[in-house]
Order: C-alpha cells, then sequence, then structure tokens
C-alpha cells in the first residue's frame, strides 16, 4: 500500500524514474495479495508515467485496461481517472486528436461531477483549456482554463495554478 501511495505520489509530481520500481512492486504485490483495489490505482499510476515517458502506446493501453476493469467492477472513480488519461493521451498525440480527448474530458468531468470529485473536475477543465490552446481554439479554451482556476483556488491547490494561469495568460494575449 506505501509502495503504491509513494509510487502514485511521484508519478503526479514527474517523478517518474523513482515512481516506475514502486508501482512495479506494488502491482506484483496486489496481484499475489489479490488486492485489486490497488491494482488499478497502480495501473493508472503507471500510466501517468508512461505518459509523461512520451510512451503513449504503452500508457493508451495501461489506461484502456483500466478502464474496462473499472466498467467491469462499476468502480466508477477508477473510470473517471481513467477517462481524464486518456483525454492527456489523446491530447498529447501527434496530430493531436482533438475529437477523441475532448470526448474522454468531458466523459471524465461529468462522472467527476456526479461522484463529487472536485479536484478530478478541476483537472479536466485545465485538459480541455490546453486542449483547446493546442488547437488554436482560444476561444474554447478561456472557459476551461477559468473554471480549473476557480475550482483550484477553491480548493487550495495551488501546485497546479502556475501553470493554468499561464495558459489564460496565453490565450488572453498578455
Amino acid at each position: 500500500m506505501v509502495a503504491a501511495t509513494l509510487g502514485a505520489a511521484y508519478a503526479q509530481a514527474g517523478r517518474g524514474a523513482e515512481a516506475m520500481p514502486l508501482l512495479m512492486q506494488a502491482m506484483e504485490q496486489s496481484t499475489v495479495m489479490e488486492r485489486v483495489d490497488f491494482h488499478a490505482c497502480c495501473l493508472l499510476a503507471l500510466g501517468e508515467v508512461q505518459l509523461l515517458a512520451g510512451r503513449l502506446e504503452e500508457a493508451q493501453a495501461r489506461t484502456e485496461q483500466v478502464l474496462s476493469l473499472a466498467r467491469a467492477r462499476q468502480e466508477r472513480g477508477n473510470e473517471a481517472y481513467a477517462l481524464r488519461l486518456l483525454g492527456d493521451i489523446a491530447a498529447r498525440r501527434e496530430p493531436l486528436q482533438r475529437d477523441q480527448a475532448e470526448a474522454h474530458y468531458h466523459q471524465a468531468v461529468a462522472l467527476a461531477e456526479t461522484l463529487g470529485m472536485r479536484p478530478l473536475q478541476a483537472h479536466c477543465h485545465r485538459g480541455l483549456g490546453t486542449l483547446y490552446v493546442a488547437a488554436g481554439q482560444l476561444e474554447l479554451a478561456r472557459p476551461g482554463l477559468t473554471t480549473a482556476i476557480a475550482l483550484y483556488r477553491a480548493m487550495d491547490m495551488t501546485f497546479w495554478l502556475p501553470e493554468t494561469e499561464a495558459a489564460l495568460a496565453q490565450v488572453e494575449g498578455r
């Protein structure tokens, strides 16, 4: 449990090299101990690490596996996280897979709103905003970025504010 949590934290902090061995260890242990609840979390964190490392095909495969498992087990929270990660993956593709990313983000934010997962809502709105910036659709970017900023501030999630505010400043031409 500690390895999974620390690995996921390292993944979120962009410390993929440190996250990977911990997450692999946690996955092995969750399989041996038949702890399917940790298995999905480990797979999601591994998908994040692979995305950050630019290994999009591996990230996509792992995340689709989580989505399938989450839907089969009716784990709606993991489903929402997987949808957001699939949106992030599609948004980083060359060429940009705008429609797929947009659909994943919208599904994730709708589920997150239903479940009261406000941090995930904020991340989805940020994802939508940055997606629209990348697609050159600046007017569509503004609502997503402003919503993400408002949610981050309301929850005192200051880590993501500078990046999101910089994206909004780019949209507003500052």
